[in-house]
């Protein structure tokens, strides 16, 4: 059973808030790093498409990591959703373990990243086997959010929630809101826009400094997204 069956994330439990939060963060340095040592985009499958349609319209062939990305993306969250359906886990431990296999991913990748260095090596199949295994984290990163979470917003896609930032800050400054609940809609997406946002920029300074070591980066807050889940649903 899922988590929530709440429709608005401002009934969310506190907990529940602090881990979209790390989960979007996670999305941020995921995107980034993946990016500027990968040349892929993790966490979104669109970002992908894009240079892939911008590779076939410059007559040039797209990367394969790039292709390959799409079909891992769909197995891997497809996994995900066997996983949670056999384990016979349910509520906090369906979480926990989820979170727990996004972790060992991201785990691996750094592992992997360290080994072969794929930011200086970017040929041959280890780089291939980094890439994937960070596009494999991230699906079971969606495919929590759908299977247990199944109310609460997404946490890489930040279109929708710029737009609604954009809209709930343009109605608080009319004075004549076009929508009811301003402030919540502000508070919302302002949460995980700076989780990700945050993630980014924490992202590419990582790269920066540390090279492929950025990848621990991630796998802290994936740890600590696992610790973040209580044993127990607490009562507020």
């Amino acid at each position: 059973m899922p988590l929530h069956s709440l429709g608005q994330a401002s009934a969310f439990h506190r907990w529940e808030k602090v881990l979209l939060f790390l989960l979007s963060a996670i999305s941020g340095v995921v995107d980034v790093i993946s990016f500027l040592t990968l040349k892929i985009f993790a966490a979104h499958v669109t970002g992908n498409l894009v240079l892939i349609a911008a590779a076939l319209a410059g007559r040039h062939h797209p990367k394969s990591d790039q292709v390959l990305a799409i079909p891992v993306f769909v197995a891997a969250t497809a996994a995900a959703w066997l996983i949670a359906r056999t384990s016979g886990f349910e509520g906090l431990r369906r979480a926990r373990l989820l979170l727990f296999v996004q972790f060992v991913l991201l785990a691996a990748v750094f592992a992997i990243g360290i080994g072969y260095r794929p930011s200086v090596n970017p040929n041959g199949p280890m780089f291939t086997a980094t890439a994937m295994t960070a596009v494999a984290a991230i699906a079971f990163q969606f495919a929590f959010l759908r299977v247990v979470m199944p109310k609460a917003p997404p946490t890489s896609v930040m279109t929708g929630h710029l737009s609604t930032f954009t809209l709930a800050l343009s109605d608080s400054l009319a004075g004549a809101p076009l929508a009811g609940g301003v402030t919540q809609r502000l508070r919302d997406s302002f949460f995980l826009l700076s989780g990700f946002f945050g993630g980014c920029a924490a992202g590419a300074a990582a790269v920066l400094f540390f090279g492929d070591w950025s990848w621990l980066l991630a796998v802290a807050l994936a740890a600590i997204a696992i610790v973040v889940v209580p044993a127990a649903i607490p009562s507020e």
